[in-house]
């Protein structure tokens, strides 16, 4: 029977209640699918259960793993729900009492441990419940789809892929799909759609390699960037300040990220790669830093533990967070970092202006954005196509995993590719071939658009080819094409969205609102009320703007008017 194109998720079963488990199982009810939500069955009696005198094959006993993870859902922050009653969707179980249950489910979501074994022994106990046409996948993180299903019937591989939420699913807009070498291209096809339609996912094909597309960058990322912490004497305040105002990482940044992932699952994912990716010729970095074991070993895993890289005090207290000193593993208050370069690319418009800035300099932050950006541009590059079919799922898969307001390619687009890759030269780096190739070919950028029509750099076909969309998207810029501009000025512009509706998309510094912006507005409502049937504002700059849909009013500009006492204009404004 042929696998439906328009494929829709009646009931859902997700397979593991940890922190990822009840959080898919979450999302999932929060897009209105009813869920069963399934983990072991206890084997010990909990203090409180001994005094309430329930025994193991009670109910509430049976169940309490499963249950917890979805009280910790409940509970998270931020919240894994859109509101509490959601959870109604959610029914909880176990795998003794319940495995039934998936019977009934058109989706299997597995989300146990991160365990080669444990996957496999669970799929051959779920394999023969399922019923035949469901799709199942598993949440590995890293390890390999294939391997996981081998031995399992047939028409179950055809139905079988890796499905790599990001926590937390419902904020992280990346979802990774693994096809394994027997999975039908129309089940791939059905579940990108739905993931994108229902879920709300950006979705990003990867290969079956180690730790997939995200995870294999941004250990590597993370690896590198503990160790030139070290080299260059950074403390982790300014690292992590450096990562998120000059590269554009998420404020979290660094250390912060750690703190909020854990460093034991850091862990793991580094040695995931460092086991099964031999042939890695930065397989070394992959070893576990000596910083991160040393604090495994103290019991300061991040914010699970109460500490990390940062101690975080009681919300009551309203104090300040401490940091690690990273040379006497000691916490004390932040400190202010001073670096010349980087104070002077503060006023810079966007990304790329402040990390050219930092990198004409030269001091520490200079040194080490440097050897990261230059590695980082390196490594990604070589991984092309071992992990993932071109630059634009690499960029998007840092995207939206990772939180970078650009992906590797796209910062390297930014920095300048020959430039850079001059320096790189320089330092004794070599150019991977198929970059050295693109260069030699006249072609300066891994992205264009002649025609505002995004293009990327396809390395196998040495030639530009149009970025793909999902159907129906429509950018401001970068897009399968881009909205005319009827009308700009220094803050705003009108464009033409198509079937009727007009866009205004504010384009001042942190998008304030002035004079300009407002005039635009009145613009777009004039031609609403004669040729056009709607309006919409919305803002897609990227840089500094990119971070703020609006940051209110020009109140430099309203403090003018009130001076110059032009009363009608601020009227106006206001």
């Amino acid at each position: 029977m042929p696998f439906s194109a328009n494929w829709n998720v009646g009931k859902a079963a997700v397979l593991g209640a940890g922190t990822m488990g009840s959080r898919i199982a979450a999302h999932l009810a929060n897009c209105g699918i009813p869920t069963c939500l399934l983990d072991l069955a206890p084997t010990q009696l909990t203090p409180e259960e001994e005094r309430r005198k329930l025994a193991l094959n009670s109910p509430q006993v049976r169940n309490r793993i499963a249950r917890q993870g979805l009280e910790a859902a409940l509970k998270s922050r931020p919240a894994a729900f859109f509101a509490e009653e959601i959870s109604d969707l959610i029914t909880v179980g176990n795998f003794e009492d319940h495995l039934s249950w998936v019977s009934d489910a058109d989706w299997i979501i597995e989300a146990v441990a991160e365990d080669l074994e444990i996957k496999r022994a669970l799929w051959q106990r779920v394999a023969p419940r399922r019923n035949p046409g469901a799709v199942a996948s598993t949440n590995s993180s890293g390890l390999s789809v294939a391997e996981i299903a081998a031995g399992l019937p047939e028409e179950f591989r055809r139905h079988w892929l890796g499905t790599h939420f990001f926590n937390p699913p419902r904020y992280l807009h990346l979802l990774e799909l693994i096809p394994g070498p027997d999975t039908l291209a129309e089940v791939l096809a059905a579940v990108s759609r739905f993931a994108d339609l229902r879920l709300g996912k950006g979705v990003v094909v990867a290969k079956d390699t180690p730790n997939f597309i995200a995870n294999r960058i941004g250990v590597f990322c993370t690896s590198l960037a503990l160790r030139l912490v070290q080299q260059e004497g950074l403390t982790v305040e300014e690292t992590d300040r450096l990562l998120n105002a000059v590269a554009g990482w998420p404020r979290s940044a660094l250390f912060g990220t750690l703190d909020l992932v854990g460093l034991d699952i850091f862990a793991a994912s580094s040695r995931t790669v460092y086991d099964r990716a031999p042939h890695d010729e930065r397989r070394e970095l992959f070893r576990i830093p000596e910083i991160i074991t040393n604090m495994m070993a103290r019991g300061l895993l991040g914010n699970k533990s109460g500490s990390g890289f940062y101690k975080r005090p009681p919300k009551s207290s309203g104090g300040e967070p401490l940091v690690l000193d990273l040379e006497t593993f000691e916490y004390r208050p932040a400190k202010e970092g001073a670096f010349a370069s980087l104070e002077s690319a503060s006023h810079a418009a966007d990304t790329a202006m402040r990390m050219q800035l930092v990198l004409q300099s030269d001091d520490r932050a200079s040194r080490f954005l440097w050897k990261f950006l230059s590695q980082t541009f390196l490594y990604a590059a070589r991984r092309i196509p071992e992990i993932a079919h071109g630059v634009v799922d690499v960029d998007r898969a840092m995207r939206w995993g990772y939180g970078w307001e650009l992906g590797p390619f796209e910062l390297w687009d930014a920095v300048g590719v020959d430039e850079t890759a001059c320096r790189m030269e320089s330092d004794g780096n070599g150019i991977p071939e198929h970059v050295a190739a693109m260069l030699q070919a006249g072609h300066r950028h891994f992205y264009d658009s002649p025609t505002g029509s995004l293009r990327y750099f396809d390395f196998s076909q040495a030639v530009y080819s149009p970025a793909s969309f999902s159907p129906g998207v429509l950018l401001l810029r970068g897009g399968p094409q881009t909205p005319l501009v009827l009308r700009r000025n220094e803050g705003a512009s009108l464009r033409d969205l198509g079937d009727g509706v007009l866009g205004v998309e504010f384009h001042s510094k942190m998008n304030v609102l002035g004079v300009d912006a407002v005039e635009m507005v009145e613009a777009g409502l004039a031609k609403v009320s004669s040729n056009f049937d709607a309006l919409v504002i919305g803002n897609q700059s990227r840089g500094n703007q990119g971070a703020h849909f609006s940051a209110g009013a020009n109140l430099l500009h309203l403090l003018t008017l009130i001076l110059a006492g032009h009363w009608d204009e601020l009227d106006r404004l206001v």
